[in-house]
C-alpha cells in the first residue's frame, strides 16, 4: 500500500471544468440523469451477481428446510411460542415479556392451516405427531425468514458497492452459519429478529443511496420501508431498540452532513434542512412507533378471554376479560369480617404463630422477640384475619360498614388473639426494613395503639372505592412510619420453619407490595353477601391497557436474574465458548445443541479486530503527518466499513450492561453485522494499491468523459464505477483466492456440527467427543 505524505511530493489532479456552472439547475439535472442511467445500466450488466444472488438463495432455502419435521417433539424455547400460538388461537389472554409481532406470526401460520389451538406445548419432548399439531407449518415461518435473511446479506454488500467475492463471504458466514440454521428451524422468534434488522440495514443503505435524489418517489419509499422494518424489529423483542440506535446513529450523522454550508451538493437553507429534519422523523419515528401500537392493539383485540395472563394485570384490567374468575368471585368486605391475605407476586398468605423471634440474628442483630409475622405458602387457620377500625363504631352500629380504599385500619390474627404490628426495629434479612409482629389487647389499645394503625390504598382506586375479595389489590402501609408491608422469595432460617419474612419496606411505590384478600371465611355460604350480579365487561381505553402492559413487561423483563444452566456471557459469544442444548434423544443418541459455526465465528471476531486495528493505525499515522489511505478508500473505509462495524457494536456491546438471562442467541444479530464487516473488510484487505487504482479510475472516466462528450455530454459529467472496476484484475484474482480459502474452512467448520444442528444421526461418544473443541457440554460423550 503506497504512502503519501500531506503536502508532499504527490501531486493532486486537477478536477475536470466544465462550462456548465455546477449550480446551474441543468447541469445538476443532466448530471444526476447520467449518474442514474449509469447505475441503472451497471445494474442490467451485472449478470455475475444476479447468477450468485440465485444460487445463495436456492441454498439457504435447502439449509432452513431439509429435515424440518424432525424431532416431531417440543424442542427447548417452543414450549413458550408454540403455547403463545395455541393462546392467541383460542383468544385466552396470556402474559409474555417480548412484544406480539413475531408471536402473531405464529398464530397467522396456525390459522392459515386450521389448527385450533388445543395443545398447549407444556413439556420440551412432547409429541407433536401424538397430539396432532401442524408443527412443520409453525416451523416453516421461521425457516422462510431465516431463508430470505441470507439474500438480504448479499443485497446490502451489492448494494452498498462490494465486489462479488466480499457479498459472497459476507452472505456465505450466515449461509453457512450453524447457529443462525438451528435457530431458524424451530418455533422460535429470532429468525423474526434478525430477517427484519437485515431489511433495515438494506432499507436504510438504498434510502442512502437516493440522497443526490431528495423527497422523490424513490427517496419516500425507501425512508418509508426503513422505518417499517425498524418497527417490526422492535416490535418482535425490544432488543430491536439496537437497530433504531445503529440506523439512528447514521441518521444523525447524514443530518449533520447536510447542515454543512460547504457540503458538495451545496448548502440548504434552514427551512430545506428542516423537511429533510421532519421527513426522517417521520419516517423513522413517527411511522415505526404507530406500526409497533397497532400490533398491541391486534394483540388486545385477539386476547378477550380470561387465561393465564391475568394475574399479571391489573384488576381493572382484568375487568376487561370475559370469565375472569377473579372479578366474578370478588365481594365487598365489611368491618369485622374475618379474611385472608395474600401476596400478588410470591401467592404466600401472611401467617402468624406463637412462637417468638430468636434473640440474636445470626449476624449479631437484636430483635423484638415478639410473636413470628411470615408469609405461609398453604391456606391454614392461622392465616385468618379480621378487620377492625383504627377508631371503633359505637355499640348499636357494628354491622354492614364497607372497608374502603384510605380507611385506617387494624388486623387483628384471631388464632392468637394479636394484632398485626410494625415498629422501628430492624427486620431478620434487611436492616433497613421493619420488623412485623404481633401484640395482646391491652398493648394494642394502651401504649403500642398508633403502631398498630395500617392504611389501606388500593390500587387504582379513584376516591372512596370499596374494598373487594380478588379484585381489590392493595398496599398495606404503616401509618406511623409509612411503611409498605413487604415480602419475598427468601425464606427465614429454621427458627421460623423455613417460611417467608414479612418486613416494612420503605420504598412505599414498589410494585412488589402489592397483597389482595384471597378469601373471607366469615361469611356463611348462603349469605346474600355471596349471590353475584351479572357481569358487565368493562371498556378500558387502549393507551391505559397499552402502558400498563408495558410496565408489566418491563419489570418482568428485568426480573429476568435466575441462573440457568446454559446461559453465557457476552465475553463468550464472539469466541463461541459455549452454546445451549435444544433436544436430546437417549435411544437413538440425537441431539440439537444451538451452536455457531465454530471456524466463521472466529474469522468474523478476528477481522473485528482487525478492523479496530487498521482505524487504530490510521489516526496514529494521520497524527504523524502520513496518509497510508488515499481519501477515497478511507472514506468507503469508514463510512460502510465503519457503518457495518457501528451495527456489531451496537448490538453487542449493551449486553454488557443488563443483569438479566442471556443466551448465545442474542448475539446473533451482532454475528450477521461482523459477517458485514468480514466481507468488507477482505475486499479492502485485497485492494493494494488506492492511489494506482485512483489514478486508473480517474483515467478511465476521462475516456468515459470523452465518451460523453461525443454524445453531448459535458467534460464533467461522472459514472457510476463498479466494483470490480475499481479494483485491478490481480487485485480481484488475490480477492477471489481469498474469498475461496474463507469460505472453503466456512463450509468445512458447517459440515463437521451439522448432526449437532439437525439433530441426526446419533453419533457415536467418540464422534461426540471429536466436536467438543472447547469443551462444549455435549451429551453422548460417553
Amino acid at each position: 500500500m503506497s504512502v503519501r505524505q500531506r503536502g508532499g511530493q504527490t501531486p493532486r489532479k486537477a478536477a475536470p471544468t466544465s462550462p456548465t456552472s455546477p449550480t446551474s439547475p441543468d447541469a445538476s439535472k443532466d448530471t444526476l440523469q447520467e449518474l442514474q442511467d449509469s447505475a441503472k445500466s451497471a445494474v442490467r450488466s451485472e449478470w455475475d451477481y444476479k447468477i450468485a444472488l440465485f444460487i445463495i438463495t436456492t441454498i439457504a432455502f435447502l439449509t432452513r428446510f431439509w429435515g424440518i419435521n424432525h424431532p416431531d417433539e417440543v424442542v427447548f424455547d417452543e414450549v413458550h411460542f408454540g403455547k403463545f400460538a395455541s393462546y392467541y388461537l383460542q383468544r385466552t389472554y396470556f402474559f409474555d415479556v417480548h412484544p406480539p409481532f413475531g408471536k402473531l406470526l405464529f398464530a397467522l401460520m396456525g390459522w392459515f392451516v386450521g389448527y385450533d389451538g388445543h395443545f398447549h406445548f407444556d413439556n420440551i419432548g412432547d409429541s407433536y405427531i401424538k397430539n396432532n399439531v401442524p408443527y412443520v407449518a409453525f416451523r416453516a415461518m421461521p425457516a422462510l425468514l431465516g431463508a430470505l435473511t441470507v439474500p438480504t446479506v448479499f443485497l446490502i454488500m451489492w448494494e452498498s458497492g462490494y465486489t462479488l467475492p466480499a457479498a459472497i463471504v459476507a452472505s456465505g458466514l450466515v449461509l453457512f452459519d450453524n447457529a443462525h440454521i438451528g435457530q431458524t428451524r424451530l418455533i422460535l422468534l429470532d429468525a423474526t429478529l434478525v430477517f427484519a434488522m437485515s431489511v433495515s440495514v438494506l432499507s436504510y443503505v438504498r434510502f442512502y443511496k437516493m440522497r443526490h435524489d431528495p423527497f422523490g418517489r424513490k427517496w419516500w419509499k425507501w425512508l418509508l420501508l426503513t422505518g417499517v422494518a425498524l418497527s417490526c424489529v422492535i416490535s418482535t423483542k425490544y432488543v430491536g431498540v439496537f437497530t433504531f440506535f445503529t440506523i439512528g446513529s447514521a441518521v444523525a450523522l447524514d443530518l449533520w452532513g447536510l447542515l454543512d454550508i460547504n457540503r458538495k451538493g451545496g448548502a440548504l437553507s434552514l427551512p430545506e434542512f428542516g423537511k429533510h429534519f421532519a421527513a426522517r422523523v417521520t419516517g423513522l419515528i413517527l411511522v415505526p412507533f404507530l406500526f409497533y401500537l397497532f400490533w398491541f392493539q391486534v394483540h388486545f383485540a385477539i386476547l378477550y378471554r380470561s387465561g393465564p395472563g391475568d394475574d399479571f394485570m391489573s384488576p381493572e384490567f382484568q375487568e376487561t376479560l370475559s370469565d375472569n374468575i377473579m372479578t366474578a368471585n370478588s365481594v365487598g368486605i365489611d368491618y369485622f369480617d374475618s379474611i385472608t391475605v395474600r401476596h400478588k407476586e410470591t401467592k404466600t398468605y401472611l401467617h402468624s404463630h406463637p412462637d417468638k423471634y430468636p434473640l440474636r440474628y445470626e449476624d449479631g442483630r437484636v430483635s423484638s422477640q415478639g410473636q413470628q409475622v411470615t408469609g405461609y405458602p398453604f391456606n391454614d387457620t392461622n392465616n385468618q384475619w379480621q378487620v377492625l377500625p383504627a377508631q371503633p363504631f359505637s355499640e348499636g352500629d357494628l354491622n354492614g360498614h364497607r372497608v374502603k380504599s384510605g380507611d385506617l385500619i387494624k388486623l387483628r390474627h384471631l388464632v392468637t388473639d394479636t394484632y398485626l404490628l410494625s415498629h422501628d426495629v430492624a427486620s431478620p434479612y434487611y436492616p433497613t426494613n421493619q420488623e412485623f409482629t404481633t401484640v395482646p389487647l391491652e398493648q394494642a389499645d394502651g401504649d403500642r395503639f398508633n403502631d398498630t394503625i395500617f392504611e389501606l390504598r388500593i390500587e387504582g382506586a379513584k376516591g372512596k372505592a370499596d374494598f373487594k375479595s380478588m379484585s381489590g389489590h392493595f398496599k398495606l402501609i404503616h401509618y406511623p412510619t409509612k411503611v409498605a408491608m413487604w415480602t419475598h422469595t427468601t425464606p427465614l432460617p429454621d427458627w421460623a420453619y423455613k417460611q417467608a419474612e414479612i418486613n416494612g419496606n420503605k420504598n412505599v411505590q414498589q410494585t412488589s407490595n402489592i397483597w389482595y384478600v384471597d378469601d373471607i371465611p366469615s361469611i356463611p355460604a348462603d349469605s346474600q353477601r355471596m349471590k353475584k350480579e351479572p357481569r358487565r365487561i368493562k371498556h378500558v381505553p387502549f393507551l391505559k391497557k397499552y402502558i400498563e402492559l408495558q410496565r408489566a413487561i418491563f419489570f418482568h423483563n428485568n426480573a429476568l436474574t435466575s441462573s440457568h444452566p446454559y446461559s453465557s456471557q457476552p465475553i463468550q459469544w464472539p469466541f463461541l465458548l459455549r452454546g445451549v442444548s435444544f433436544w436430546t434423544h437417549n435411544d437413538t443418541r440425537q441431539q440439537i445443541y444451538f451452536l455457531g459455526n465454530p471456524v466463521g465465528w472466529w474469522i468474523a471476531s478476528s477481522l473485528l479486530a482487525v478492523f479496530a486495528g487498521i482505524v487504530g493505525a490510521d489516526q496514529l499515522s494521520q497524527r504523524r503527518g502520513v496518509d497510508s489511505l488515499d481519501e477515497r478508500t478511507r472514506s468507503r473505509f469508514y463510512n460502510s466499513t465503519g457503518f457495518f462495524f457501528l451495527a456489531w457494536a451496537a448490538h453487542y456491546l449493551p449486553f454488557y450492561l443488563m443483569g438479566r438471562q442471556l443466551f448465545l442467541h442474542h448475539y446473533l444479530p451482532a454475528h450477521l453485522a461482523s459477517a458485514l464487516v468480514t466481507g468488507a473488510l477482505l475486499e479492502f484487505i485485497f485492494n493494494l494499491d488506492p492511489v494506482a487504482l485512483e489514478e486508473n479510475v480517474d483515467a478511465k472516466l476521462a475516456g468515459k468523459v470523452g465518451n460523453a462528450n461525443k454524445k453531448g455530454g459535458g467534460p464533467g459529467t461522472k459514472r457510476v464505477v463498479p466494483a470490480k472496476e475499481r479494483i485491478g484484475g490481480n487485485g480481484m484474482l488475490a480477492l477471489w483466492a481469498g474469498a475461496g480459502v474463507v469460505m472453503t474452512m466456512v463450509i468445512g467448520g458447517w459440515y463437521f456440527f451439522l448432526p449437532l444442528t439437525y439433530g441426526k444421526p446419533g453419533l457415536s461418544a467418540e464422534e461426540v467427543v471429536r466436536r467438543k473443541w472447547l469443551g462444549y457440554d455435549l451429551h453422548f460423550a460417553k
